[in-house]
């Protein structure tokens, strides 16, 4: 594929930097003729394939097309490509065999040699205990699965689908995921009330500028709360008024101390720090908050999902739709891969909620044609099922090995959710623990990354356990307590 200007002949060369492959094509790599010096033909396209290997562009091992390839898409004659690949084979920047391509054989890297082993580009090493509380099990994604409900989107998705989404999202995974939170949420939705965006980060910086749209400047967010939530509505524009949490959720008698206060962010199925329930006296005074100021209430249904001692409760929305926006997304329960979140909003604010004229801000169309797939065949359900088995297992796994090793430490918050908080004796240094668990392959957080400002008399930590390997929980909790006691004694 070729690209052309006046006086300019370009073409790409594809190049996959995978250079120990067979298949590492270099065939879209830009070729620019006109950056040569005046000459014969052969003489400026053996320069420009030259640079192209010398600065970097042509990686050690990537292979060149055939000669009769690159003259059809440079339009020159095969004869002037066979005269540039023949000098470059001299110079020592290529190597062809009969019957193999034509490949390079020189890197700008002073420690790469021609005919070196080629060293593979490798991703980070993931740490080996992911106790972080915002982790979703990735190793058990339903890979086979989704690959179905991919193809089979793909395959009877009429053409005219595949293009860009329309506001909101695509309508059948609208009305889909309507179903889905009506039967498993107690929510009130259809498909003209939810709206589809690319997860719950977007979704909430979505509602978010609606309410500015609307008049609103501030919004209540709990405290300690959600990270990501903070960074959404204060990226959309509102002020971020701090609320406290105790034990029974969000103060709502607090809310009572900013008058000027109209909207206020909650997470009552399961509070994305302590685990803590809204307690049910709670939800009724939200409610009738939102009622009396005439506020909106942002429903964040965190974990919903993952209830094991009972049922989660029903969603807030569900009691009164015109006051309650109900966020939630796919991130927690088939991993950010599925880049999938939504809003329920009131039908009064739906239209701004969904308008957005600057960049396109829904998951790709596939994606959610797919998701309708996985959905409406059953398997989502399926997999939610399997999932709350399987952590429940390995929450009672992990609250066992922490009882034993641990015994003088609190846990809270374990009812449900994919974390739960483990209470250290007072005057343990969080930070010093932090640091050495970092130290010994750990990854975990502290309450305190989710406060406004750090709380001194703060002696919790979040151990997460979606992406804990089963077999490690026992050595996890062996290390973590090690840790806790090296620190402790230092004092």
């Amino acid at each position: 594929m070729s690209l052309f200007t006046v006086g300019v002949i370009r073409s790409r060369l594809r190049s996959n930097h995978v250079r120990e492959t067979q298949t590492n094509l270099a065939w879209e790599t830009l070729i620019d003729l006109s950056a040569t010096r005046a000459g014969p033909l052969h003489v400026r396209l053996t320069a420009a394939i030259r640079g192209a290997i010398r600065d970097g562009r042509l990686p050690l091992g990537a292979a060149l097309p055939p000669s009769r390839t690159l003259a059809t898409d440079l339009q020159v004659s095969r004869w002037a490509v066979t005269k540039a690949y023949g000098q470059l084979s001299t110079e020592g920047y290529v190597s062809a065999r009969t019957g193999s391509a034509t490949r390079v054989c020189w890197s700008p890297e002073p420690d790469d040699r021609p005919n070196r082993p080629a060293q593979p580009v490798r991703a980070p090493r993931p740490v080996r205990f992911d106790l972080a509380q915002s982790s979703s099990d990735y190793r058990a994604f339903p890979r086979h699965k989704w690959v179905e409900s991919i193809r089979a989107a793909a395959e009877i998705a009429p053409f005219d689908q595949l293009g860009y989404c329309e506001q909101g999202g695509e309508p059948r995974l609208r009305a889909v995921l309507a179903d889905h939170l009506n039967r498993t949420r107690g929510a009130v939705a259809d498909a003209g009330t939810v709206c589809v965006f690319s997860g719950a980060g977007q979704s909430m910086t979505q509602l978010a500028r609606a309410l500015v749209e609307a008049g609103h400047t501030r919004i209540g967010v709990e405290d300690p709360g959600s990270v990501q939530i903070r960074k959404a509505a204060r990226s959309a524009g509102l002020e971020l008024v701090a609320i406290p949490v105790d034990d029974d959720g969000l103060v709502v008698d607090a809310l009572e101390a900013h008058p000027d206060l109209r909207a206020v962010c909650v997470g009552p199925a399961h509070h994305v720090v302590t685990g803590c329930v809204l307690a049910p006296h709670r939800r009724a005074a939200l409610l009738d908050w939102a009622r009396r100021v005439d506020g909106l209430i942002v429903e964040d249904d965190y974990d919903s999902e993952f209830s094991y001692d009972g049922p989660a409760p029903a969603a807030m929305q569900g009691t009164d739709p015109d006051r309650v926006a109900l966020l939630g997304s796919m991130s927690r329960t088939l991993t950010p891969t599925v880049n999938v979140g939504w809003v329920v909003a009131p039908r009064w604010l739906v239209e701004a909620v969904r308008t957005d004229p600057r960049v396109p801000v829904n998951s790709p169309a596939l994606t959610q044609l797919a998701l309708v797939h996985f959905m409406e065949s059953g398997a989502y359900d399926r997999y939610l099922r399997a999932s709350r088995q399987r952590f429940r297992a390995r929450r009672n796994a992990l609250v066992a090995a922490l009882e034993l090793r641990l015994p003088e430490c609190r846990i809270r918050g374990a009812q449900a959710g994919l974390h739960l908080l483990l209470e250290l004796p007072a005057g343990s240094n969080i930070t010093a623990i932090v640091a050495e668990l970092q130290k010994h392959d750990i990854q975990l957080c502290d309450v305190d990354s989710s406060r406004f400002q750090p709380d001194p008399g703060e002696f919790r930590l979040q151990i997460g356990y979606a992406n804990l390997s089963d077999s490690l929980v026992e050595e996890a909790v062996a290390v973590l307590a090690g840790v806790i006691r090296e620190v402790g004694a230092r004092r």
